[in-house]
């Protein structure tokens, strides 16, 4: 019997079990199959393609199919060797050289090398590329200062700036940068986001929509084979039934632990992995029109939404309420003298009454849960009824995430006034640039979804990233920091400490501060 059969019926199994253990019925817990991790993700990824995607959801799976020129060092931010095994970059910051990793192949057989990374990157940033239209590439920002890739020969890639880029290693360690097969794309076209091909531990097996996401073992991987024979990716939308399943047996480990449910998972059978890292949970305001195109209308927000009750009493005590844009997990580049808006209602009602839109009615996109949203629901009800105690009269609307990514990215006009959403980043030059330029309107390409702009925050972030000398960069991005919070194109909410939780089965597992999954040092007994 094959792995994938195998996997599949025990997946029909545990599905079984589990009915039964919810059911009331009784008996024993599911039981999954050694060598077999079963993840518990909070939704159906929306395609395998890493350059397609911006969700962390999706990022979890795609870690471990495909590599990058580069990867982050275990447990930190910072870059390490991965397909390249090194590199040199020029003394004025504009060319990076890469030596690449011999010996290495795709997963469906063929040859990496510098024509497969001229590929890679040709196809996301050059429109004329015969499979550009595999696409849409909605983080090609992050490689938007690339001017020329150049194959030197078969192990040798460089890659030419046109200008300094601060984040460049950074962005290529980030799910953006990893390299697919040139002959998948070729043979799959629009269709390689369902038939994914990397250099990666695991190799992709199959996908069954709304069920599951399976990727076998590479036993000829670079870096040395996994020891897991399988991993299943199902998509459990509603949180808890994901913990009804991590409690029956059904799943083996479960991202994203409702923070109510932490103190189910007390003792030896369990254990509940915490992690720091750059994250920041905000709602995006209309500023383009409607009540919140007034900038006291956007503070009065800030000072109308009680972010202590929702991190003490909503989150359970899992995140820290924000001060701004910038996650304080980016030490160097946070600004420590920024105090979060304070909870003052009577501020908030203040501010409204003299921007005269007291009883303005609101519509207020929620997700049912989605990549780092935490408690969504409960949190948009909370804030729901936090606004409404100010005078505003709040609708809301509740999608599920990849429907609400749909909503959202493509711009909040004639559609909303706010709308949630939580980022994860590699750099404190990501978030800023790609959702709060003039130039990263959606129209432009960007997920700036309100329409926020100031030419000074537009300077600053220009600056940044083209600086080489981290104490200059960090200056602006502290002035920058000052001024979008007291612009307040964004409710600041919390920065979040993710968790997952792992049965007594699985040795070795560790959370990331990347928020990704990278699973090929895991065992399962």
């Amino acid at each position: 019997m094959s792995l994938f059969s195998f996997t599949r019926r025990t997946l029909l199994a545990s599905g079984a079990a589990i009915a039964l253990t919810l059911g009331g019925v009784g008996g024993a817990a599911a039981q999954t199959p050694p060598g077999v991790l079963i993840v518990g993700q909070i939704a159906e990824p929306k395609a395998l393609d890493p350059a397609a995607v911006t969700a962390v959801n999706d990022f979890r799976i795609l870690m471990n199919v495909y590599d990058g020129l580069v990867r982050y060092k275990d447990g930190t931010l910072e870059v390490e060797p991965a397909l390249a095994t090194d590199w040199t970059i020029s003394e004025d910051g504009t060319e990076y050289t890469f030596n690449l990793r011999d010996g290495v192949v795709f997963h469906d057989g063929s040859a990496f090398n510098a024509e497969a990374v001229k590929f890679n990157f040709d196809r996301m940033l050059d429109e004329e590329h015969p499979f550009h239209n595999t696409g849409p590439f909605p983080l090609a920002f992050f490689f938007s200062a690339v001017e020329n890739i150049e194959v030197i020969d078969d192990l040798t890639v460089k890659f030419t700036l046109n200008a300094p880029y601060a984040p460049f290693l950074s962005n290529l360690a980030y799910p953006t940068g990893l390299i697919v097969s040139p002959a998948a794309v070729e043979q799959h076209g629009a269709d390689f986001g369902r038939n994914p091909s990397g250099t990666g531990p695991f190799t992709f097996a199959e996908w069954r929509s709304n069920e599951a996401v399976v990727v076998e073992g590479n036993p000829d991987y670079w870096d040395g084979a996994p020891s897991l024979q399988a991993v299943v990716f199902r998509p459990i939308t509603d949180a808890n039934t994901r913990t009804a399943e991590m409690l029956a047996g059904g799943i083996d480990l479960m991202v994203e632990v409702p923070p109510v449910a932490l103190s189910q998972f007390e003792g030896d059978l369990y254990t509940v992995h915490e992690q720091a890292g750059p994250h920041v949970w905000f709602l995006i305001l209309n500023a383009k029109e409607g009540p919140f195109a007034d900038v006291r209308v956007r503070q009065a927000a800030n000072y109308a939404i009680n972010k202590e009750a929702i991190v003490n009493d909503v989150l359970e005590g899992t995140a820290d309420v924000a001060a701004g844009p910038t996650p304080p997990a980016f030490a160097w580049a946070y600004n420590p003298d920024l105090e979060p808006y304070p909870y003052d209602p009577d501020k908030a009602r203040e501010l409204i009454a003299e921007a005269g839109v007291e009883g303005a009615e609101l519509t207020f996109y929620v997700t049912e849960g989605g990549s780092g949203m935490l408690d969504p629901v409960a949190m948009g009800t909370a804030m729901q009824a936090d606004l409404e105690a100010v005078g505003f009269d709040v609708k809301i609307e509740t999608y599920e995430w990849n429907t609400f990514l749909g909503n959202v990215n493509p711009g909040l006009e004639g559609k909303a006034d706010m709308a949630q959403m939580a980022w994860m980043t590699n750099d404190p030059d990501t978030l800023p640039f790609l959702a709060l330029r003039t130039s990263a309107w959606p129209d432009e390409g960007g997920f700036n979804s309100g329409y926020y702009s100031n030419p000074r925050v537009d300077e600053l972030l220009e600056a940044a990233r083209a600086a080489t000398d981290q104490k200059e960069r960090a200056s602006l991005y502290k002035e920058m920091q000052t001024i979008v919070q007291k612009d307040a194109p964004w409710v600041f909410v919390a920065n979040w400490k993710q968790n997952a939780v792992t049965s007594d089965r699985v040795e070795g597992f560790a959370l990331q501060p990347s928020f990704f999954l990278l699973l090929d040092d895991v065992v399962k007994n």
